[in-house]
């Protein structure tokens, strides 16, 4: 068994999962999000594309229900004792099996399900309905376990600051990579060798680089360029290791930067101080959008800003490593210590094709936000 937390951890972690069903008054959790899974007991896996659900009782019951492909996968790397296995064919249907499975373990009353959960579609979110219908009564509890992962016990934060100091190591990659004439494949084979080399995971989605035009996007694509004599580009990337993420988003200028480039970082370091100083407890997450707007927005930079400038980050699974909450208008997710977030200051100028970036990853102490990572926020130019 390869659970990478101490059996006291994660006991500690069941025990706060059923207090939180207590307190919301459930009978059971029926867990689809890989992240509840893998917090709660350490299954790793990418198998959640395909029908699992671990369901916890109230008095301490777990079992899991996954495919044949991932029974070792659950018996090598997570505590659950009670593993059953779905049988594919033309007639599968898993969650008719899920209620079998829960009508052997005695399992009724009202249930808590993930629904807002990339392990769950809507097609065998309508399977489950009809599956359970009668026989337990289904309350949407998506946010629950979110919610409890989103304060991280020592354990985890020594994790974080592993995954910070390899962002560290790719960001150094990077800007030691870039050039005119440097093909962007370059960039991102130096950033991932660093990552990889140092112990670290895939994650949770695809490093973002984009340069000329491209630098204005904020997702990955296929296809690459070589960079010109005078060039910008974007990277969002994240250190990852035990899945916890740790991310970083810069552009660097090759050859000589515009004026606006210039003008641009100074606006978005003055935001990203701004909303540093609003991540601390007590603050909610609304407020912390507010210092990004109001910066931005003073320097008449609005129509050029996102709707959001962050997020919690954590152990995430593909297709996204953005966790919640989310830093955006009226959130009111309240900060607390032990916290980790990914403040990203994102400027995209369409009319003059100019991109500037700049972001880097906290923790929530005591009083106040402490950066660690991505320590040098001045303009990189090569």
């Amino acid at each position: 068994m390869s659970v990478h937390f101490t059996a006291d951890e994660m006991s500690a972690r069941k025990q706060r999962l059923r207090a939180a069903m207590a307190a919301n008054g459930l009978d059971g959790m029926l867990l689809f999000a890989q992240e509840s899974l893998f917090w709660l007991t350490g299954y790793d896996t990418f198998g959640f594309c395909f029908f699992q659900c671990l369901y916890v009782g109230a008095d301490g019951a777990i079992a899991l229900l996954t495919r044949s492909a991932d029974l070792r996968q659950a018996q090598h790397t997570s505590d659950i004792s009670d593993i059953r296995v779905w049988k594919d064919g033309v007639s599968a249907n898993p969650a008719k099996d899920l209620r079998a499975m829960l009508e052997d373990l005695g399992a009724r009353g009202r249930f808590g399900v993930e629904n807002d959960s990339y392990g769950l579609t809507h097609f065998n979110g309508r399977r489950l309905e009809a599956a359970l219908d009668g026989f337990v009564t289904q309350t949407d509890a998506s946010r629950l376990v979110a919610e409890l992962r989103a304060t991280k016990s020592d354990a985890e934060i020594a994790f974080v600051r592993e995954a910070a100091r390899l962002s560290d190591l790719a960001d150094g990659a990077a800007i030691e990579r870039t050039g005119a004439g440097v093909d962007e494949g370059a960039i991102l084979a130096a950033m991932h060798s660093e990552i990889f080399a140092g112990g670290g995971d895939y994650p949770g989605n695809e490093f973002i680089i984009g340069s000329g035009a491209d630098a204005l996007l904020c997702r990955y694509k296929s296809g690459r360029r070589k960079l010109d004599e005078r060039d910008q580009i974007t990277l969002e990337f994240a250190g990852v290791y035990r899945h916890y993420h740790a991310a970083i988003m810069r552009t660097h200028i090759v050859g000589r930067p515009s004026a606006l480039h210039r003008s641009y970082h100074a606006a978005a370091r003055a935001a990203l101080e701004a909303c540093e100083a609003e991540l601390r407890p007590g603050r909610t997450a609304g407020d912390v959008f507010q210092a990004h707007a109001r910066v931005f927005d003073a320097h008449d930079l609005s129509r050029h800003r996102l709707n959001a400038c962050g997020y919690a980050l954590g152990a995430k699974f593909t297709p996204s490593w953005m966790d919640t909450p989310m830093f955006y208008e009226g959130n009111e997710f309240v900060i607390a210590p032990s916290q980790v977030y990914f403040l990203h200051m994102i400027l995209m100028d369409s009319d003059s094709q100019t991109a500037m970036c700049l972001g880097r990853t906290y923790l929530v102490g005591a009083s106040r936000a402490e950066p660690i990572n991505a320590p040098d926020l001045d303009l990189v130019v090569k």
